[in-house]
């Protein structure tokens, strides 16, 4: 067979499974009987251009793959000084290991069974360096101190007396180690940062080339200049919003509503743009750059859309298998965490965390301008925390799943908040599937989220969101929370029908407005769906991310 009959027979089969997209969408994601939405039937017809529903079907690492590289060991922790004792502190250790791994180019970390004290941070700052446990159950690092010890006081650079630790660092940290050290560095000199893809003034970067208009889930666009654009590379989608604030009103679905909103005084969130995407070139030909996602906005003159450098990003790296348990200490009060926080990838794109739990946090796993990355069969444990999950700082196309917080162990301190499955900040297409959350709630932290799913899974919602009134909405558009089992019968930020423009609600347990409620920021006609209300698990496609990946 020759190699054009063989591309000829790969386009034959990829329009197949174009036209037989509707059939498909009447079993996707689960085998016997169920009902499918009207919805679901109109996404298969428009997937990338819905107007509630996100394409998030290439959300995660490498796109949403299923499986992990397994790169060769090159380190044991032991070699290095790591004692399994518990009282040994072991971080220079792991610290030394995971640095010989960079030098080598990559490689696999090993930590074998036992409980290995920390008393400082780990930090993963080379890319393809993997940090792996014998698993959860068996490998333990116990950690004696917190981020503020470790680093300092880490101010809000909104002012105020917050503690940034209660969203920020972790005592597993990964990020590019320039990055990290330039962080820290402004952190210690009381020089509070913005945490970033450009620096910690938003000033690390240069243009690439200017890009013409385009629509929202386009996979190709017209670049003025393609000399700089390279197959494989990763490159940031840059949008400056313009006088009108009409980037902000896109992101909001447009329209009477988002038209009508005082954006002028929401400092928190105007600071948080230009909106930066970043993104893998696929292929090049010509002016014509096809990109491996599909576009998350229109490209629009007046926001001046552009493709720029950003600082390097840390890519092919994770922590699997182990547990990170903190000292035994009660949980802060609201907004002043010291920072015993779990795991972090902050400027990371293409890495991955898998079978790891954390216990007695006062934070558990972060996402931090954080994009196309994936949590996988991650745990929060322990006497309660702030942030069981956090998702901020323009963290786009990530996935988290297989994902538990369980129940607090102790109850919980007066003057403290547990929030949940956090987003915000201008985070957008970003999924969280198949969850047991025991505690917490789908906390929407404003900012402007937009594009975000939550599929499949069982809360009992008793946690509350937070976020200035300076940050702006709750909500921006296509939020979609599909098949959630509310065991205590709570509306709040789970039902989004009455809150957020543009989404959808679908298959969701019959619930009432209690404890925290909200107001829709926009006035008017939402446009928002809700289907298959009240029921569960009568949806089909039962898990829409994975009947999107099916696509």
């Amino acid at each position: 067979m020759t190699r054009r009959s063989l591309l000829v027979g790969a386009t034959a089969v990829a329009a197949a499974a174009v036209t037989a997209t509707p059939a498909l969408a009447l079993t996707a994601g689960g085998a016997g009987g169920g009902q499918v939405p009207t919805l679901w039937r109109e996404f298969t017809r428009t997937p990338f251009t819905h107007p509630q529903i996100p394409y998030v079907g290439r959300a995660g690492y490498g796109g949403g793959v299923t499986r992990f590289p397994r790169r060769p060991v090159v380190a044991d922790v032991r070699d290095y000084g790591a004692v399994a004792d518990g009282t040994t502190d072991s971080a220079p250790a792991i610290n030394r290991a995971i640095a010989a791994a960079g030098r080598a180019g990559g490689g696999t970390v090993t930590i074998p069974p036992g409980t290995f004290r920390i008393d400082g941070l780990i930090q993963l700052g080379h890319d393809n360096v993997v940090l792996r446990g014998a698993g959860s159950a068996r490998t333990t690092l116990y950690a004696t101190r917190n981020l503020t010890e470790l680093i300092g006081v880490y101010g809000s650079r909104y002012g105020g007396t917050k503690s940034s630790w209660s969203w920020a660092g972790g005592l597993i940290w990964l990020s590019p180690k320039a990055r990290w050290d330039s962080l820290t560095a402004a952190i210690k000199e009381q020089a509070w940062p913005f945490e970033g893809w450009t620096g910690n003034k938003r000033d690390e970067w240069e243009t690439l080339t200017p890009i013409e208009p385009a629509r929202q889930g386009s996979w190709t666009v017209q670049v003025a200049d393609p000399s700089r654009m390279r197959p494989g590379a990763l490159v940031l989608l840059r949008l400056a919003d313009d006088p009108a604030h009409t980037l902000l009103q896109h992101m909001a679905g447009g329209g009477p509503g988002p038209a009508a909103y005082y954006w002028g005084d929401k400092t928190k969130l105007l600071s948080y743009v230009p909106y930066e995407w970043p993104v893998r070139i696929a292929h090049v030909r010509g002016r014509t750059v096809t990109l491996q996602r599909p576009l998350p906005l229109d490209l629009r003159p007046e926001w001046n859309p552009q493709f720029t450098t950003h600082v390097r990003e840390l890519t092919g790296s994770g922590v699997e298998g182990l547990t990170l348990r903190m000292i035994p200490t009660p949980q802060s009060e609201h907004l002043l965490d010291k920072g015993y926080n779990g795991v972090v990838l902050q400027c990371t794109y293409d890495c991955w965390v898998d079978d790891v739990r954390v216990v007695d946090v006062d934070n558990g796993f972060g996402l931090v301008a954080a994009s196309s990355c994936t949590l996988r069969r991650t745990r929060v444990g322990g006497r309660g925390e702030h942030h069981p999950y956090f998702c901020r700082e323009g963290s786009h196309d990530n996935l988290i799943e297989d994902f538990t917080i369980e129940e607090r162990t102790v109850p919980a301190p007066a003057n403290t908040q547990l929030h949940g499955i956090n987003v915000e900040g201008l985070s957008s297409h970003n999924v969280w599937s198949r969850g047991d959350m025991r505690m917490g709630t789908f906390d929407s932290h404003r900012g402007l989220p937009f594009a975000n799913v939550r599929t499949d899974i069982t809360v009992d919602n008793n946690g509350r969101h937070g976020g200035d009134a300076s940050a702006g909405p709750l909500f921006g558009a296509r939020f979609t929370h599909w098949n959630v089992r509310v065991t205590n019968g709570r509306a709040g930020l789970v039902k989004i029908d009455q809150l957020a423009p543009y989404s959808a609600t679908v298959g969701v347990d019959e619930v009432t407005e209690f404890d925290q409620i909200d107001v829709p920021d926009f006035t008017g006609d939402l446009h928002s769906r809700l289907e298959l209300y009240p029921t569960t698990d009568a949806v089909r496609p039962r898990n829409l991310y994975e009947a999107q990946r099916e696509l």
